[in-house]
């Protein structure tokens, strides 16, 4: 029988699970300090998660300005200025940037090809043990470790409506491919030979390629598609919002916290924030901003009034949101604008149609179908790592919301007139502390996650949870919930908040991704963490009316591990 009740517990093992930019990183920092057994379990054949080298296709990009996806031990090559990519990064580079990040610094801890099938609470009560699968030999194996650290992300477990599954289309005899954008890369060639390129002058009732959702791998999958030559229908309710400008933004404005200083977060830290979304007049000045941004970002992308393409998620609102930059001539809204990528939004696929060679859209309207590619996200990747018993213990799952949820309120001007709310937004809610650990567990700090709160900056985010996650793992004095109790309180009252912030966004259902949504407000969030630590906030600067301009550096995070270390000290020695 396993017992863990060293003094120490840098002696004891911790199991990393996912080898994506969060489990490289949190990797890194806990062998930083001092975890002698640490080892990164992934399924995949490559480090980088969803930037696998084998997951990368021709023409994916890095929809993130230099320097947010990237992490302070390692500088990232900068992009070409020109180019078809306009300044940024393909997905070959970001696959070779964690490819070399791992070999540099933790390439002997990391298991390739190890599928965790399963996790449990060990028999003795204390710590975790993982049913292994050797992907290669199929060899099952048991091990048992003290912690372990969540990293497997979202985008991993593909949700497919019922009447898109590959099973409904052998239903009706469909001929063509059914796959979902997780498998693009390595299902491009059955899409290819489908259909043939498009004509000239194409046909209307010649097959196409149907796209089914309106986010940004349904947006990627088109232009990729439609630069081969191959004719495109995106089919969805709304397309995401977007950024975009004919220049590049200053650095003072899209690498600082002018954003974030416009995105209200579950407290107002400073003057200009309290300004901005607790009064009348800052309430104008807000919504005035977001509106320049969206309607100059349509401008710049040269969209008509009156073109679909303007239906997108309402920007101020929602996570769906992205930073094209300075739009390209390939990208997705040029293309569709040139006629060679259909858009019908609003629009919803019912079916496949009896024929065996169409779809059915729920207007009536039948479409010719050589293949179809369901763009419709993902739920939660523990569903499978956990048994139900485990799950339901732990509150990992969608959480049903009290009374004592609904009861928290925030008065911000700016959250007057909100959308109408998803109806799973009310009915469930997350039940992670800070979208890191499982409220219901957090006394025993033996099990944490990197990689759910959802935000714009994945690196700087993903190194200040790491660091957040190894003095946890540490018993470092923290201010946090001292009880369980306080912990389930305090994450209702920020299950609460989510609601209100993001009521079209059902954050629950995929606590795997989205456990807490800092997005535009990742300063605040990373601020908060740090806090949480006794560390330095607002760590880039700048005076009371300067701050919200001042460029984050990832590099202000490189001495957090010593300043760690010293606070650390000092309370040993009080």
């Amino acid at each position: 029988m396993t017992s863990y009740s060293t003094s120490d517990p840098r002696k004891e093992p911790v199991a990393v699970i996912g080898a994506g930019i969060a489990g490289l990183i949190t990797a890194y920092t806990l062998l930083r300090d001092g975890f002698v057994d640490v080892q990164v379990l992934t399924r995949d054949t490559q480090v980088g998660g969803v930037w696998a080298a084998d997951r990368v296709y021709p023409g994916l990009y890095l929809n993130n300005v230099h320097g947010e996806y990237r992490l302070s031990p390692l500088e990232m090559p900068p992009p070409a200025a020109g180019g078809p990519l306009r300044g940024r990064l393909s997905g070959a580079e970001v696959s070779r940037y964690f490819k070399r990040f791992a070999d540099t610094f933790i390439k002997d801890k990391i298991q390739l090809g190890k599928d965790v099938q399963q996790i449990r609470r060990h028999p003795s009560g204390e710590g975790w043990q993982l049913d292994i699968r050797d992907i290669n030999s199929g060899r099952q194996e048991t091990k048992d470790y003290a912690r372990i650290v969540l990293c497997t992300g979202g985008c991993s477990q593909p949700k497919i409506p019922d009447a898109l599954k590959p099973s409904a289309a052998a239903a009706v005899g469909f001929k063509g491919p059914v796959i979902h954008t997780s498998e693009f890369a390595e299902r491009i060639h059955e899409v290819l030979e489908s259909v043939p390129p498009a004509q000239q002058v194409p046909d209307a009732d010649a097959p196409s390629v149907i796209v089914v959702g309106g986010g940004k791998s349904a947006q990627d999958a088109c232009a990729y598609l439609a630069g081969e030559g191959r004719r495109v229908t995106l089919v969805c309710h709304n397309l995401d919002a977007f950024l975009a400008s004919r220049t590049p933004l200053p650095a003072f404005i899209r690498k600082s916290r002018f954003l974030s200083a416009i995105s209200p977060h579950i407290h107002l830290r400073t003057g200009i924030e309290r300004f901005l979304h607790g009064t009348w007049v800052g309430k104008h000045v807000t919504r005035l901003i977001w509106y320049g941004l969206i309607e100059s970002s349509f401008r710049a992308a040269n969209i008509p009034a009156d073109s679909p393409l303007r239906n997108t998620v309402p920007a101020f609102w929602h996570v769906r949101l992205n930073d094209e930059g300075v739009p390209r001539p390939n990208g997705f809204h040029a293309l569709a604008l040139a006629g060679k990528i259909d858009v019908i939004t609003p629009g919803h696929v019912a079916r496949f149609g009896e024929d065996g060679k169409s779809v059915v859209l729920d207007d009536g309207r039948t479409l010719a179908a050589s293949a179809v590619i369901v763009a419709t996200g993902y739920t939660s990747s523990w569903n499978k790592l956990f048994d139900e018993k485990t799950l339901v213990e732990l509150g990992m799952g969608p959480q049903p919301t009290t009374a004592e949820t609904m009861a928290h309120h925030w008065n911000y001007t700016t959250l007057s007139d909100p959308p109408t709310p998803h109806p799973d937004t009310l009915r469930w809610s997350s039940g992670l502390y800070r979208g890191l650990v499982p409220a219901r567990n957090i006394m025993r700090r033996d099990l944490a996650v990197n990689g759910t709160g959802l935000s714009i900056n994945n690196g700087y985010t993903s190194e200040v949870v790491s660091h957040w996650i190894s003095s946890y793992f540490l018993g470092d004095n923290m201010h946090m919930p001292q009880t369980t109790e306080a912990a389930i309180a305090a994450t209702e009252r920020e299950a609460a908040w989510l609601k209100q912030r993001y009521p079209q966004v059902p954050t629950a259902l995929n606590p795997s991704y989205t456990a807490f949504l800092a997005f535009m407000a990742w300063p605040q969030y990373t601020d908060d963490l740090l806090k949480d630590m006794g560390l330095r906030v607002m760590r880039s600067g700048g005076n009371a009316l300067s701050w919200p301009f001042k460029v984050i550096d990832l590099d202000e995070l490189k001495t957090l591990k010593e300043e760690r270390d010293a606070r650390r000290a000092a309370s040993e020695a009080a």
